[in-house]
């Protein structure tokens, strides 16, 4: 049972991002259709799936389309109840959904001010009233499930809540919001997690920047993990196969003196740009290192 999952510029799509953690995070199979915000042609017409107009959309094996981000993480969980995308446990499953339910519809004022762009992290925002009661909502909310849970995601293991929160941890990183220790300890979990570091490494490589996700601050370091020194190089290199689609390499990059290949220059980008968030390059890269040893 395969899904075709549409979804908007990943640097800048948190309804998107949303949507693919959720099916990626549990393993459910999909192929990816990107359709570009900010394009000639209407997200409708790049989609092709009537009566489609937004992204994400999911179409499901038989045919329904559903466009709804939310809509699409509950019909996924219905499908899949052996996945745990809501918590088995009825108190802790009802606080998620309450959860995920009034981040899907509440918080204007954060996502007017502060729109998710995971190719800049700024110094020198300060946000006003409306951003900071939003943010204090925010923590309430988190503290109570995470004290209800015991962590470390909102509900215990990870679930739907923490895919649809992750944004708002992608926008408390980039502009630097004032948060107390325990939602700058949730945002770091986010910003860690393998699955957010291959959506952002892809972001950062593919797709155009948008004039309107352009703020007039001081740019700083991305407070996520530092990403392994990978190099861009010239073959041969040690692998014969790309670790993603096993077609043979056309593109390099160098890591710690080893040259490893890429059937494909986003195959070599998306490893340049996080290294440590792709388990077949991460698994081929220790293989290597182990054969040596031995």
């Amino acid at each position: 049972m395969t899904y075709d999952l549409h979804l908007g510029d990943r640097a800048y799509s948190s309804w998107s991002l949303r949507a693919w953690l959720v099916v990626e995070r549990f393993g459910i199979a999909h192929r990816t259709h990107l359709a570009g915000l900010y394009q000639d042609a209407s997200l409708a017409h790049q989609i092709g799936e009537p009566p489609a107009r937004t992204v994400p959309t999911l179409v499901t094996p038989e045919g329904a389309v559903i466009c709804d981000s939310l809509a699409i993480a509950e019909e996924l969980a219905n499908r899949h109840p052996d996945l745990g995308l809501w918590p088995a446990d009825p108190k802790l499953r009802a606080t998620a959904r309450s959860l995920t339910g009034e981040m899907h519809s509440d918080f204007p004022a954060l996502r007017r001010d502060c729109p998710m762009n995971l190719r800049r992290a700024w110094a020198g925002y300060v946000p006003d009233d409306a951003v900071c009661a939003d943010l204090d909502r925010i923590e309430t909310i988190w503290t109570h499930a995470l004290d209800l849970s015991g962590g470390p995601w909102l509900a215990g293991t990870y679930s739907i809540a923490d895919a649809f929160f992750a944004p708002v941890a992608a926008r408390i990183a980039g502009y630097d919001l004032p948060v107390g220790e325990l939602a700058q300890a949730y945002m770091a979990r986010h910003l860690a997690d393998p699955a957010f570091r291959r959506w952002r490494a892809m972001g950062l490589v593919s797709g155009p920047d948008f004039a309107v996700y352009a703020r007039d601050f001081a740019q700083r370091a991305w407070p996520g993990p530092t990403p392994l020194p990978a190099t861009e190089a010239n073959g041969p290199s040690v692998n014969p196969a790309c670790p993603y689609s096993g077609d043979p390499v056309t593109h390099f990059l160098s890591l710690y003196g080893t040259v490893w290949g890429f059937c494909n220059a986003f195959c070599r980008d998306k490893t340049l740009a996080d290294p440590e968030a792709w388990p077949a390059f991460e698994a081929m890269r220790l293989n290597l290192d182990e054969s040596r040893m031995g």
